[in-house]
């Protein structure tokens, strides 16, 4: 079985408190975007992970799409897999990739094995796996809250929208990410503005992350103003960094940039 894992985008992303267990509370939407990586799910004498593509850190063991495997083999005592995953979308760049790749694993074993799982027992796998990943099993547009992982339907369609991501070859982990910021009540109602005109996102809906990077890494707020000088309606950084995309409503596609080599660019539409 072969699936497309893709990446998601942040609309707006606000750190408003302290959780008791060591997380923060957040409020974002987040959308689908389809830039995707491979993943190949096939029955096997003996489970193995083949990777390829962008280089993965850490040891293989611990990738997720393994993971999402052992979680499943656990309750169901699944047979061997052989999986293969072609890296794509970049690492630490707020795009929520390993998670899509956790959540697609999910969804194939499900599928191949013909467990008959329905949605929210997926996601209740996928949130052991990361706060994220369960927004990928159904994969839609949702106002996300707590950790980031409960979601309620939001009324939000960006469907043909042209848009720009602008990965600049510049990996931001989560826990530095985090350390450099401190929870604040939101300025605006996440979810009024974004039922606004598109082009009145500019001034009410914000990332709270690129606020306390840019300082420490300016090649965010440089690719942001160039998205804007291009004509973007609305840009911003996706997640904790470091992607930063621009939305062209009414284009056919984004418009070109002259750009470093080294930089992963995604150009499409949502």
């Amino acid at each position: 079985m072969l699936v497309f894992p893709n990446a998601k985008l942040n609309l707006g992303l606000y750190i408003t408190s302290q959780r008791p267990d060591g997380f923060r509370n957040l409020e974002s939407v987040f959308v689908p975007l389809p830039w995707t990586d491979a993943l190949e799910v096939l029955p096997a004498a003996e489970t193995s992970l083949h990777l390829s593509g962008i280089p993965i850190p850490g040891e293989p063991a611990t990738n997720l799409c393994l993971r999402a495997y052992e979680l499943l083999k656990a309750d169901f005592n699944l047979p061997p897999v052989q999986l293969h995953l072609h890296k794509v979308v970049p690492i630490g760049a707020g795009l929520g990739g390993g998670s899509g790749d956790a959540a697609f694993a999910l969804r194939a074993l499900n599928d191949l094995f013909r467990l008959g799982l329905p949605p929210e027992t997926l996601e209740a796998y996928a949130r052991r796996l990361g706060s994220d990943c369960a927004f990928f099993i159904r994969n839609k547009p949702v106002f996300a809250y707590e950790k980031g992982d409960v979601f309620e339907d939001i009324s939000l369609n960006l469907t043909g929208t042209a848009c720009k991501v602008i990965y600049p070859g510049l990996h931001i982990s989560t826990a530095e990410a985090y350390s450099r910021i401190s929870p604040r009540t939101p300025r605006h109602d996440l979810r009024a503005a974004l039922a606004q005109p598109l082009e009145t996102w500019r001034t009410t809906v914000s990332n709270d992350f690129e606020e306390a990077l840019t300082p420490y890494y300016p090649v965010l707020g440089e690719i942001k103003a160039a998205l804007y000088a291009a004509g973007a309606a609305y840009a911003s950084l996706s997640g904790s960094g470091s992607a930063v995309y621009g939305l062209f409503p009414g284009l056919e596609q984004p418009p070109v940039l002259e750009l470093p080599a080294a930089y992963q660019v995604w150009d499409g539409r949502l």
